[in-house]
C-alpha cells in the first residue's frame, strides 16, 4: 500500500467525501472551492465550520491546498496523485465519444493519413492538445524521388510498400541539375525494391564506394545528403505528431502563459520521443502522470495521459496521449484514450476490422 493509499483508507467517511467533492469541483469549474460550496452537496448536513475544519485537516495532511486569501481550496499534485488513484470512477467511453472515433479512424485504410486523424480526434474531443507517436517504418521501400523545390532545398519523397508515404526536406548539394536528380533516384531505387529503410542504409553506403567511378559525382553527393536525412541521430521528429495547441489557450490566465509557452517550446523541439514511448511500456493500459511526474516536458503544471497501442504480433509500438492542466476531466478522458489506443491497435493488425 502506498502512502496515498494508506492516508486514504485512513480518513473517516466524512474526509473523505469533502476531499472528493473539492476536487471534483476544481476539475469542473478550475476554481478554489469553499465550504459554503460543499454545504450545499454533501450527502450529510453539517456546517460549513464543520466542512472548514475538515478542508484544514487535509491542508495539514498536504492534500489541499489555499491558492489566495480566500477560504477556497484546490488539490495539491499530491492529492490530484491520490484521488486519481483512489477515487477516480472511470467507466467506459460515452456513446458519443465513441462514435466519433469510430467516425473519424473506422474508414480510413491509408496509414500516414489515421495518425493524423487520429490526433485531430483526440484533440477536437478532450480540448487538450494530443501527442500520437507513429510506429519506425518496417515496411519495405517501392520507391523513392528527388524533387528540387530551388537552389538549396530539395525533397525526398519515400513510397513504401503499403502505401505510407513520406515527405523530408533537406539542403542539398550545390550544383544540382534536374539529370543529376535523376539519376540519384534510378541508383537508389535499383537497390530499394524489397528493403527496409534501415537496410537500404547499409547497402548505399557499400555501393556508392563500389560505385564511385560510375555514378556522377553530384548525383553521388545528392544520395549521400539524402543518407543524411534519412539516418539523422535519435528517432525522426516526425513520428511524434502534435496537434490542438492551442485549446491549450482556452480559459488560461495569466499564470498559466509562461507554463503554456515553455510547453509548446518543448513540443516544437518534439524532446525526448523515445522517452515518450519509454512511459508506457511498464504495462499495458492507459497511465496519468500529473505535475512534475510527467517527466517528457520541462514544466510541472499539466498531466499527461497516455496509453501504448500494439502491432498484430503484440508488441508496443507506439502510443497516443493527450496532455493539458491539471484539472484535466480524468473520469471522461481516460476511457477516451483507452478506447483510441485500442482501435488504432485493431486497425494496425487487420485494417479491414476498424
Amino acid at each position: 500500500m502506498n502512502d496515498g493509499s494508506k492516508i486514504l483508507a485512513e480518513m473517516n467517511e466524512r474526509s473523505r467525501e469533502v476531499f472528493r467533492r473539492v476536487v471534483e469541483a476544481y476539475l469542473a469549474s478550475g476554481d478554489p472551492v469553499g465550504s459554503r460550496t460543499l454545504t450545499r452537496t454533501m450527502n450529510e448536513k453539517v456546517s460549513a465550520a464543520t466542512i472548514r475544519n475538515v478542508m484544514q485537516d487535509l491542508e495539514y495532511l498536504g492534500l489541499l491546498d489555499s491558492p489566495h486569501i480566500s477560504a477556497g481550496r484546490i488539490p495539491t499534485q499530491v492529492g490530484l496523485r491520490m484521488f486519481v488513484d483512489g477515487l477516480l470512477e472511470v467507466g467506459t467511453v460515452g456513446e458519443s465519444d465513441r462514435q466519433q472515433i469510430d467516425a473519424t479512424l473506422g474508414a480510413e485504410t491509408d496509414v500516414g493519413t489515421l495518425f493524423e486523424r487520429v490526433g485531430t480526434a483526440l484533440s477536437g474531443l478532450t480540448h487538450g492538445a494530443s501527442l500520437v507517436l507513429v510506429p519506425k517504418r518496417e515496411a519495405p521501400i517501392r520507391h523513392i524521388e528527388f524533387v528540387s523545390l530551388g537552389h538549396d532545398r530539395a525533397l525526398v519523397v519515400l513510397v513504401y510498400a503499403d502505401g505510407h508515404v513520406e515527405n523530408r526536406i533537406f539542403v542539398p548539394p550545390p550544383g544540382q541539375t534536374p539529370s543529376s536528380m535523376r539519376e540519384a533516384a534510378n541508383f537508389v531505387n535499383a537497390l530499394a525494391e524489397g528493403r527496409t529503410l534501415a537496410e537500404l542504409r547499409q547497402v548505399m553506403r557499400a555501393e556508392i564506394a563500389l560505385r564511385r567511378q560510375e555514378l556522377d559525382s553530384l548525383a553521388a553527393e545528392l544520395v549521400e545528403s539524402g543518407l543524411a536525412t534519412w539516418n539523422s541521430e535519435g528517432e525522426a521528429p516526425e513520428r511524434l505528431i502534435v496537434r490542438g495547441r492551442a485549446n491549450l489557450l482556452d480559459d488560461a490566465n495569466e499564470a498559466d502563459l509562461e507554463r503554456i509557452r515553455i510547453l509548446f517550446d518543448d513540443l516544437e523541439r518534439k524532446r525526448d520521443i523515445a522517452k515518450f514511448l519509454q512511459l508506457t511500456e511498464d504495462g499495458e493500459g492507459v497511465r496519468i502522470f500529473i505535475g512534475s511526474e510527467n517527466k517528457l516536458f520541462s514544466l510541472s503544471g499539466s498531466s499527461l495521459v497516455v496509453s501504448p497501442y500494439m502491432n498484430a504480433d503484440r508488441k508496443i509500438v507506439g502510443a497516443v496521449g493527450v496532455i493539458g492542466p491539471t484539472r484535466l476531466n480524468y473520469g471522461r478522458i481516460v476511457p477516451i484514450v483507452d478506447y483510441t489506443a485500442q482501435l488504432v491497435g485493431r486497425l494496425l493488425s487487420d485494417p479491414g476490422k476498424g
